[in-house]
């Protein structure tokens, strides 16, 4: 169990040493502690029993929950790391507690209480840590750093993905409604061109970049997410027209795609730091335009 945890620490460590060097720090001061209580409960066994350690796993033991992998994770954030720290050394702690209540040997049962204090100590010295970072900016700067990721790995792909898919379906969408005034006509038309423009732009994106200079995430993420938003996005002003009152359909249709329009202003300015009356104008312009074309085309 000790050398696992040891070993997760590590694992986390490397996750995040490029990112948040100080949490790497603590992370493999704590791998080192958990080597040492390893080698403590080898030096105890072999005194005891001999040389030959039989293969005991987490999982073998009654009441122990085994701990999920961290390298396959793509994205590990400090929260996670925090809370992975405190699920970990409260099993521990929990263990060593029993079953020292358990052993009748006295040197077992105190590297067993010993364990479960330096257990405990590890919770308080996570605790300590984030005290620490607060104090001192780092924790501050470790989360500004997050969420820069995040903008970068979702926010920028699902923002481009809204934009392009509540914007430019507007046009053929309208175009066929004022063309053929039929509710029906319309859906099809503004389904098949949110579906298209989602495939697109999934593409587009995942295809773009490998993530690996820019630091934007995995391709296959971000291209799903883009075209997830994508989809969505021109989904929003379609579903209106299955009502098959064409009037009441367009009529929602248009405040669908104002609420549409003043998202994504809210999205730039809350994530890219744009004055929202600057992104709400942009957006605006841009989406009226663009209706423009699609009703001129269609009432011609």
């Amino acid at each position: 169990m000790e050398e696992e945890d040891g070993r997760i620490y590590a694992d986390m460590a490397d996750k995040v040493r490029g990112s948040f060097p100080s949490t790497a720090s603590a992370l493999l001061t704590m791998q080192q502690e958990e080597s040492g209580h390893r080698q403590r409960l080898i030096d105890l066994y072999r005194a005891r029993f001999g040389e030959h350690i039989p293969q005991i796993q987490r999982s073998d033991v009654k009441g122990l929950l085994r701990q999920a992998p961290i390298w396959p994770m793509k994205v590990l954030t400090v929260a996670q790391i925090r809370r992975q720290i405190g699920v970990m050394e409260l099993g521990s702690r929990r263990f060593y507690e029993v079953a020292a209540a358990r052993t009748e040997d006295a040197g077992a049962r105190k590297l067993l209480g010993d364990l479960a204090s330096a257990e405990a100590e590890h919770s308080a010295i996570a605790l300590r840590l984030d005290q620490e970072q607060v104090a001192s900016g780092e924790r501050a700067a470790e989360d500004e750093s997050q969420r820069r990721m995040f903008v970068l790995q979702v926010v920028q792909p699902g923002l481009a993905g809204l934009m392009d898919g509540s914007v430019s379906t507007l046009a053929p969408l309208f175009a066929a409604a004022f063309a053929t005034h039929s509710s029906r006509d319309a859906f099809l038309v503004g389904l098949a061109s949110s579906v298209g423009a989602g495939i697109s732009m999934g593409f587009a994106e995942a295809l773009s970049d490998d993530g690996a200079l820019s630091g934007r995430g995995h391709p296959l993420i971000r291209g799903f997410v883009c075209g997830l938003m994508t989809m969505a996005g021109g989904l929003g002003h379609t579903l209106p027209f299955m009502i098959s009152d064409f009037h009441a359909a367009f009529t929602v249709a248009m405040v669908v795609v104002a609420a549409e329009l003043f998202i994504i202003s809210w999205i730039r300015h809350h994530y890219m730091d744009t004055p929202f009356l600057s992104a709400a104008f942009q957006v605006i312009v841009g989406g009226v335009l663009v209706f423009m074309a699609g009703m001129l085309i269609g009432s011609s």
